[in-house]
């Protein structure tokens, strides 16, 4: 298993918490962005810039998912793609995204996208916060041990 992150918008908490993690766990990580990241130095971890563009990044991640692997990412769509592939996506929010609900997920953002397209004031999301990162760390944690047991 491999963990790949949709990295531009990804807080850097979530980051740290994954950094942690595939060191701890002797775990691949690759993160994904149009922008130059820093990571610390491990055999496990690199970041990988893709020209700017529309979903450039996520085509990356699409392209390069294999069947078991976790994507970390907020895009919905993103989501729904990797997860055809047979892999799985958690949010840095901490839900995890499985064929059995990122379908309702994707009409959800789908019906919110065009809400705001008609003018309707939808606010935003709630401000990340200390649980969001408690339950991210947590579903993370629950993710890799599942993973050890069923390979």
């Amino acid at each position: 298993m491999q963990i790949w992150v949709d990295a531009d918008a990804c807080p850097g908490v979530i980051k740290e918490i994954l950094f942690r993690a595939a060191r701890r766990h002797e775990l691949q990580l690759t993160l994904v962005a149009n922008q130059m990241l820093r990571v610390p130095p491990s055999p496990h971890i690199r970041a990988v810039q893709v020209p700017g563009g529309f979903d450039v990044a996520d085509g990356q991640i699409v392209e390069q998912t294999t069947p078991g692997d976790l994507v970390i990412t907020a895009d919905i769509p993103l989501a729904a793609l990797v997860i055809a592939k047979g892999a799985f996506a958690l949010n840095p929010r901490g839900e995890l995204y499985s064929a059995e609900n990122v379908r309702q997920a994707l009409d959800m953002r789908n019906f919110m996208d065009s809400l705001r397209g008609s003018g309707v004031d939808t606010g935003g999301p709630p401000a990340f916060n200390h649980g969001d990162r408690q339950n991210f760390a947590n579903q993370l944690d629950r993710f890799i041990t599942r993973s050890r047991k069923a390979g």
